[in-house]
């Protein structure tokens, strides 16, 4: 998994920007969860899709951005989470051992 680093409101508007040319998945992450630890796990074991940029966020370290995420795309905050989205809106959201990235994948429209 090549990670894109999520730490400011400014990168929270680049992905908004990208995802009008291509999906972006946010992957926000407890270091102190261990379900968060499997998760995160399962991801980078697994085959990235082509076509989706992939960001990630240390929610602890990062409290008030993973707020804003939650505001500006009208998802429910949980942890760990995944949010996927296309033409600056969420059109995907899914937490906790329902992170798969077939799903992602499958809902982006792209081939693992």
């Amino acid at each position: 998994m090549n990670w894109k680093h999520l730490t400011t409101e400014a990168d929270l508007d680049d992905i908004v920007a990208a995802s009008h040319q291509r999906p972006q998945a946010i992957f926000k992450h407890s270091t102190r969860c261990s379900i968060s630890s499997v998760a995160l796990q399962r991801m980078e074991k697994g085959t990235a899709p082509d076509g989706i940029d992939f960001w990630y966020l240390d929610l602890l370290q990062y409290r008030p951005l993973s707020n804003a995420i939650a505001e500006r795309f009208g998802v429910y905050h949980e942890s760990p989470q995944v949010i996927l989205v296309k033409t600056g809106e969420a059109v995907y959201d899914e937490s906790h051992l329902g992170i798969s990235l077939q799903e992602i994948a499958e809902q982006a429209g792209v081939t693992i």
